[in-house]
């Protein structure tokens, strides 16, 4: 008797409207629209969809990428702004969840973002908001690192739900600490290209069995679905970086396109698989078969031995400061405290971690 959900997964592998932010929440709106119809519980957007994936940061020196830099941060999102709030209320009114990927910008700084990812409900509330903890290789260039506050997985009425963002599912730490929250649906957001060599040097990286490798592990050693979704580099996109510097079509043309796809529990490709053309692909998952597999290995049951492994995860929002107008209350250091995965510290050694002197 089936007692988990039964689910349609809706991953949409699309182009966003390059480097326009409003642009492309209208088009993540019309996708959102057509997945609902298909009757898609769940729908997911690529790394970075909103406004754009930086690739740009591969192809030449940053010396020559400033005025992309500044259009990047224009371009990105408030958290408070008006495309997420287009999103959110659009995803109650079609009663869907929604994984997004942005890049985030701050308040604190007219020149810092982040890459996020947001899981919003079908009531429109924001479940999560995770920054990726470490932006990889080039994207240090565009991107400031993340924290562990959205290292959560969502308990919904689809099941529960964690994401990580494109290099972070190489972190067996940051998996793990999903999976010891009883992940069943992993998301893992990837950008349409990864350029990492001129073509007459070879490539020492194809980015579709990457991923599949990684989701697959994943799923293997969570015994949970897996949703990967790239995005995709359309005419307009490639367009835009060859007019800039005709040298870089040459690389772009030769570097292999992501590809977006599903896995089950145990790592095997289910459904179909978008690489060459724009669309959205859809998965319909039992969670029931999330159940037999952890007879195999349990990684976060008894296949694992807590008595020699040790294991603390800090979620915590990074700010850049803490102001104490007042003596903080004991719910304030509470908010404030590290959180971790297997225990909470004592408020007393929170307290002194802030360096506050009373406790009110």
């Amino acid at each position: 008797m089936a007692t988990l959900p039964l689910i349609k997964v809706a991953a949409c592998h699309a182009a966003p409207v390059f480097l326009d932010k409003t642009a492309t929440t209208a088009k993540a709106l019309d996708l959102m629209r057509e997945a609902a119809a298909n009757g898609a519980d769940l729908v997911v957007f690529p790394e970075s969809y909103i406004p754009a994936f930086p690739v740009w940061a591969a192809l030449w020196a940053p010396i020559l990428n400033h005025d992309l830099f500044e259009r990047m941060v224009e371009n990105s999102l408030y958290m408070d702004g008006p495309e997420i709030a287009a999103i959110s209320a659009e995803a109650k009114r079609l009663g869907i969840f929604v994984s997004l990927g942005i890049s985030e910008r701050s308040k604190a700084s007219v020149g810092c973002i982040w890459n996020t990812n947001l899981m919003i409900g079908d009531d429109g509330s924001l479940l999560n908001h995770h920054r990726k903890l470490v932006p990889t290789f080039y994207e240090k260039l565009i991107w400031a690192p993340g924290d562990g506050q959205g290292l959560r997985v969502n308990d919904t009425r689809i099941g529960k739900i964690g994401a990580l963002i494109c290099g972070e599912n190489t972190n067996p730490l940051a998996r793990y600490a999903l999976m010891a929250q009883g992940e069943q649906l992993h998301i893992s957001c990837w950008p349409a290209l990864w350029p990492t060599r001129r073509p007459d040097s070879g490539s020492n990286f194809d980015n579709v069995a990457a991923n599949r490798i990684r989701a697959g592990a994943h799923s293997f050693e969570a015994k949970a679905f897996g949703v990967l979704c790239a995005g995709y580099m359309d005419s307009s996109m490639r367009n835009f970086l060859v007019d800039r510097d005709p040298q870089v079509a040459e690389i772009l043309d030769a570097t292999p396109r992501a590809a977006t796809m599903f896995v089950d529990p145990t790592g095997t490709q289910i459904g179909g698989l978008l690489q060459h053309e724009e669309g959205i692909l859809y998965a319909d998952m039992d969670l029931n078969k999330c159940i037999e597999p952890k007879q195999f290995h349990d990684v976060v049951g008894y296949y694992n031995r807590y008595d020699v492994f040790d294991f603390a995860v800090t979620r915590r929002r990074d700010e850049p400061a803490h102001w104490h107008d007042t003596p903080p209350t004991r719910n304030q250091l509470s908010d404030l405290g590290e959180t971790r995965v297997a225990a909470q510290q004592p408020l007393e050694e929170t307290y002194r971690l802030f360096n506050t002197r009373d406790i009110a």
